[in-house]
């Protein structure tokens, strides 16, 4: 089990950059382009500045990956440990008022998450989790839902900032392929919190493309920890550097693999005809 210093200094964080984040929709914020949509705010600069700085104070031998600011920042020497901060999931949400953002934040211990904490500011709902200890919401066990048919599920999913270009359609399409499989869909604009759906029962399963590491790192570890399942789109084990996922409650995962792998054969077949 890890020290719990390091699941109580996530939270810190965590609950920091959501006064940050309040903080901003009261006094107003900057927002620039990073792409075509692809956006940025002072706020997302200002949660990560107060993480590096409250991580390099208190562990200067951890290793840092971050979105906005250089990516990776090593330790003093090579590090067993690496912190994965996302400073605001789901910046369009922010920017545009709507309030479905938050900040996620893990540790991986040799290369494997061992604690996370997410902060969803505008519910004032926590979600941590430690491995082997279970997953929770302002201190209440997480448990996903019980469903076991897709057709019975409510499923979420994610589209990357590439969505508008031609490798997009298929993005959707294969949305529209899961509708007609799926009691309904949805698409709420932050990957941390649709893994912390799943983890609470929510949503039967997620599923997306082009993630980051800093997207899924402590929310894959809290659906594990509520009794769920991650792993790649394809099946095989969930590596957070391959950039996709299914998160699910562990009975409606099968039908999720096969109904991307059904969707991805019609579209080779029709490719080649």
């Amino acid at each position: 089990m890890p020290d719990p210093i390091y699941l109580a200094t996530a939270v810190e964080i965590v609950l920091r950059a959501g006064d940050i984040q309040r903080h901003g929709q009261e006094s107003g914020f900057r927002v620039d382009k990073k792409g075509r949509i692809d956006l940025v705010t002072e706020i997302d600069l200002a949660c990560e500045r107060m993480c590096r700085e409250t991580l390099a104070e208190r562990f200067p031998d951890h290793d840092i990956l971050a979105e906005e600011l250089g990516g990776s920042t090593p330790g003093r020497g090579a590090s067993r440990f690496r912190w994965v901060f996302d400073p605001l999931d789901g910046t369009t949400n922010y920017a545009h008022g709507l309030p479905i953002y938050c900040s996620s934040l893990a540790l991986e211990i040799d290369g494997r998450a061992e604690v996370a904490a997410i902060y969803d500011p505008t519910r004032k709902e926590l979600f941590t989790g430690e491995r082997g200890e279970g997953s929770y919401v302002n201190g209440r066990a997480l448990k996903v839902s019980q469903t076991e048919t897709l057709i019975d599920s409510l499923l979420v999913t994610g589209f990357p900032y590439t969505v508008h270009e031609e490798s997009g359609r298929d993005l959707v399409a294969l949305f529209g392929y899961f509708l007609g499989r799926a009691r309904a869909v949805r698409r709420l604009g932050s990957a941390a919190l649709d893994l912390c759906y799943v983890a609470a029962g929510r949503f039967e399963a997620f599923w997306e493309q082009h993630l980051k590491p800093w997207d899924v790192a402590a929310g894959a570890l809290i659906v594990e920890e509520a009794g769920g399942r991650v792993t790649g789109m394809d099946g095989a084990p969930f590596d957070p550097a391959a950039a996709h996922l299914i998160a699910s409650n562990g009975q409606v995962h099968r039908e999720v693999v096969e109904t991307i792998a059904e969707f991805r054969a019609e579209r080779a077949k029709k490719l080649t005809s």
